[in-house]
């Protein structure tokens, strides 16, 4: 095949021509061999591939600084868990009790890049791969907000213990306390609302009835329902009966003006981490990549009309077919 009908079949198909040229990151590749050639692969898994390449090529480029990030023992017990979230934090940058704001931001900063876009209700919740510096998770943003920011912090879970390939489905709703994914939505659920911080806010509520304070808690610490219903039955802060309760409430437009709660869109649509786009900007106005290539990278997000004024190149300035 040629490269005029390579670019053809690479058009029609809405990937680069590299898809066909270029190995897939080594833990795609090893994942690919674990669930066999024949197997029927999902949107998210293909939608993360993708992602992978383009993180890979802004890295390769110098656009991102390489992630140096030992791995973390895995979990086997709840107190792990707990500890690895603790530790989580401070190598994220999180003073110990502070909530978590966008999150996105926040899981780059340990080389952690999360991007998001829906996909469905059909499809997993997330996804994510160790790439050969850093790592890539891919959130379905066709879920709820709070279940979005849960999900991604159970994918750093699987970063930072170096899980080379996972794909996410129903997260926080198995079954056995034991095993590694449970132990990781913990770790979540730690991430998200640390035990000191929680158990302070929870009980400087006082006298509120019980409605109040989740929709309060809820807010405060960017959570859904369900989460915090969890969470309190983690630490042995509310009974089953006053869980069943917390996990049927809802959030009103006139709770959010009463209370003046906090209403986070982290993860919403498509959405791409803004170092991420920082560093595909600044290797279009380095003259690294064609106005092609940056809105390719970009996701749609931008047009071509949308990318910054840039001096004009070099003449003898010759792009790479693969730029």
């Amino acid at each position: 095949m040629g490269a005029l009908e390579l670019a053809d079949l690479a058009e029609a198909l809405g990937v680069r021509i590299d898809w066909f040229v270029l190995d897939s990151p080594p833990a795609i590749t090893s994942h690919r061999v674990r669930v066999g050639t024949e197997a029927e692969l999902s949107s998210i898994d293909n939608a993360l591939e993708r992602i992978a390449r383009d993180v890979e090529l802004v890295t390769g480029l110098g656009g991102l600084a390489p992630a140096q990030l030992g791995p973390e023992p895995v979990p086997t017990t709840a107190t792990e868990a707990e500890r690895l979230a603790v530790g989580a934090r401070a190598r994220c940058g999180l003073a110990p009790n502070a909530p978590v704001r966008d999150v996105a931001a926040v899981v780059s900063g340990v080389g952690l890049y999360a991007f998001a876009r829906p996909l469905g209700s059909e499809t997993a919740d997330a996804a994510s791969t160790l790439l050969t510096q850093g790592g890539v998770a891919l959130i379905n943003s066709t879920g709820w907000v709070g279940r979005r920011r849960l999900a991604l912090a159970h994918e750093l879970g699987h970063y930072l213990i170096a899980d080379e390939y996972t794909i996410d489905w129903r997260v926080a709703e198995s079954g056995d306390p034991g095993r590694t994914e449970n132990l990781l939505d913990r770790f979540a659920r730690a991430f998200l609302a640390p035990e000191g911080a929680l158990r302070r806010y929870w009980t400087g509520l006082g006298d509120a009835d019980l409605r109040t304070r989740a929709v309060l808690a809820t807010s405060h610490f960017q959570i859904d329902m369900s989460t915090l219903a969890r969470r309190l039955t983690d630490l042995k802060l509310a009974d089953a009966g006053q869980c069943d309760t917390i996990r049927s409430v809802r959030t009103t437009k006139s709770d959010i003006i009463e209370h003046g709660l906090a209403i986070p869109y982290d993860l919403d649509d498509v959405s791409l981490p803004r170092v991420y786009e920082k560093a595909v900007l600044d290797l279009y106005r380095k003259h690294r990549i064609s106005a092609e290539r940056a809105v390719a990278l970009l996701h749609g997000t931008f047009t071509a009309d949308d990318l910054p004024a840039v001096a004009d190149a070099h003449p003898d300035e010759i792009w790479s077919l693969l730029r």
